[in-house]
C-alpha cells in the first residue's frame, strides 16, 4: 500500500478556492503484483464525507482477485460542484499513466454518482496540454456503480443533490449529474448492482441506468439482489449480495481479456 499519491503533484487542483479546509485530492494505492487491470475505488458518503468501509476493504478484495485498487480521496461539501468529478477524471489519468492496460472506476452511493458521471463526461485528453497527464484519456474502460445515486432528477437522493448543488433547482445542472440522461454509444461497459429494497437510494436509479445503456447498445451486467439495506459495502453477511465482488471480478476479467 502506498499512501497519498497526489492527483496534482505540483498543486493547483482546479476549484481549490471553492473547497476550503480540504486536503489536496489523492489516491491510496493497493497494488497487485503483475496486474494489468486497475480500478479507482470511490467511497460513498452523500458528497459530505467518505465511508471508510467502501474504500480500503474494497481495494483489498480486488487485490485478492488479481486487480490493483486505488482508493480516491476526493473533495466533498463544501466544494465546487465540479470538483469531485474533476478529481475522478484526474484519478483515471493518473492511474493510466502508471502503465496498466485497463483502468476502470467503481463507486458506492454518491461515489457511484461520481463514477457514473466519469463514465458519461470523460474526455479523450488534450494533446497540446503542458501537463503530460492531461494528454491522456480520462475514459474508464469500465465502470461499476454500486447502489449508486444515478439520477439527480428522478428517485434522487436529495441529501447528495443538496450537498453537491445546494438548494438550487437548476434543471440543467441536475441533468448534467443524471447519468441516465447522458449515456451514449461511447459510454464504457458497466457492472451494476443494487438491492431491491434499498430504503435510501431507490433501486430505480440502477434500473434507469441499465435501460439507458441498453438503448445505447452499451454492454452491461445488472444484479438486483432481493434484500439488503443501503451502504452494505462488501455485503459479507448478506446471503445474496455477498457474491457481488466475485461476480464483478468475473465481469471485469471477461471484459479485459
Amino acid at each position: 500500500m502506498r499512501n497519498n499519491i497526489p492527483l496534482w503533484p505540483q498543486g493547483g487542483a482546479p476549484y481549490a478556492e471553492q473547497s476550503p479546509g480540504q486536503a489536496e485530492p489523492s489516491l491510496t494505492a493497493f497494488e497487485a503484483p503483475g496486474a494489468d487491470i486497475a480500478v479507482v475505488v470511490v467511497p460513498g458518503g452523500g458528497y459530505c464525507h467518505k465511508a471508510e468501509h467502501e474504500g480500503a476493504p474494497i481495494a483489498r478484495r480486488l487485490n485478492e482477485g488479481g486487480v490493483a485498487g486505488y482508493v480516491l480521496d476526493y473533495r466533498v461539501h463544501p466544494c465546487h460542484a465540479m470538483a469531485p468529478l474533476a478529481d475522478g477524471l484526474r484519478a483515471i489519468r493518473v492511474v493510466r499513466a502508471m502503465g496498466y492496460k485497463y483502468v476502470g472506476i467503481l463507486g458506492f452511493s454518491a461515489g457511484g454518482n461520481l463514477v457514473c458521471n466519469a463514465a458519461t463526461h470523460w474526455d479523450a485528453g488534450d494533446p497540446d496540454a503542458g501537463d503530460a497527464l492531461e494528454r491522456l484519456s480520462s475514459r474508464p474502460d469500465f465502470f461499476v456503480p454500486c447502489y449508486a445515486v444515478v439520477s439527480f432528477n428522478h428517485y434522487a437522493h436529495i441529501g447528495s443533490v443538496v450537498s453537491l448543488l445546494g438548494e438550487s433547482d437548476d434543471q440543467a445542472r441536475r441533468r448534467f449529474f443524471s447519468a441516465e440522461l447522458n449515456v451514449n454509444a461511447d459510454t464504457p461497459p458497466a457492472f451494476i448492482w443494487h438491492t431491491a429494497n434499498d430504503g435510501c437510494v431507490p433501486v430505480e436509479n440502477s434500473l434507469a441506468l441499465a435501460g439507458a445503456l441498453a438503448r445505447a447498445g452499451v454492454p452491461f451486467e445488472l444484479h438486483v439482489y432481493p434484500d439488503g439495506p443501503h451502504g452494505i459495502g462488501l455485503a459479507g453477511d448478506n446471503p445474496d449480495a455477498r457474491f457481488w465482488p466475485e461476480e464483478c471480478l468475473r465481469f471485469i476479467k471477461n471484459l479485459c481479456k
